[in-house]
């Protein structure tokens, strides 16, 4: 049977603002990204959404963004590969005492929003990035946008000593390149439960992905990620769960089924 991991963008609420549905859509994922107050996220939100997540049995990895609250870190930062690795260390290290604290493992690290997309196919950054999380702990899973960029990130991971995962997007359209379509583009976000379920059965079964101009692209494909901040995110990752498991495909957690390169 195949295995696909569910995860969700969480904790990105601050202060007296909340963000996102968080108790509600925890319930039908597997891993939950959990913003380490970078981007956004505050100590106690840290504490509140791991708790929520040790609660539902889902995985906790960390979400690390460049430092820009006002931005919500989708803004471009320029960075040394120095800063970039502390940056990283920084924010892992904040949240793995907070999973400590609840007695939890912490999974994975998948990089947030524009950290994210400036790494994609940046040598230099992904060194940087994957260095970081095998600083940290190389029993850790760093997490990647599936395509074109994974034998550079394999390689670089393979080097490092740590395990790699790539993700597709069900909520998210993508060029023809297979990168993320730029948000304020039409189309960009998918709020349809019923499209976003037949493209991440399709991610899920084939590691196919349709982009904008009919383009079928082909990637290694393990995590299906929904935003946090999407507003139909709790109506699609229950419809995408629900469609997944239908067509009997096994949605766990990476680490049940995440195996060291060559293995």
């Amino acid at each position: 049977m195949k295995s696909i991991d569910l995860n969700c963008d969480m904790g990105e609420s601050f202060g007296a603002y909340t963000l996102g549905m968080d108790a509600e859509a925890i319930r039908h994922i597997t891993s939950a990204n959990v913003a380490c107050g970078f981007h956004a996220g505050d100590a106690r939100v840290m504490y509140e959404t791991v708790r929520l997540a040790e609660k539902n049995g889902v995985a906790v990895g960390a979400h690390p963004g460049y430092p820009d609250l006002a931005g919500f870190g989708r803004r471009k930062m320029d960075c040394t590969p120095e800063e970039i690795r502390d940056y990283v260390i920084y924010q892992v290290g904040a949240l793995r005492a907070f999973c400590d604290a609840h007695g939890m493992a912490l999974q994975h690290v998948k990089p947030h929003g524009s950290l994210y997309n400036d790494s994609v196919g940046n040598e230099s950054m992904l060194r940087a990035l994957i260095g970081a999380v095998a600083r940290v702990d190389r029993s850790l899973i760093y997490l990647a946008l599936g395509g074109a960029q994974a034998p550079l990130v394999k390689r670089i991971a393979g080097e490092a000593g740590i395990r790699v995962a790539f993700e597709a997007f069900p909520d998210r359209a993508y060029t023809p390149e297979g990168k993320l379509a730029p948000r304020k583009s039409p189309g960009a976000v998918i709020e349809d439960p019923e499209e976003a379920a037949a493209r991440a059965l399709l991610m899920a079964k084939e590691g196919k992905v349709i982009a904008t101009d009919g383009t079928i692209l082909t990637m290694e494909i393990h995590t299906l990620c929904v935003h946090g901040d999407n507003p139909a995110a709790v109506a699609l990752v229950k419809r995408i769960r629900s469609v997944l498991e239908k067509d009997r495909i096994r949605v766990v957690s990476l680490g049940t089924f995440i195996r060291p390169q060559g293995r």
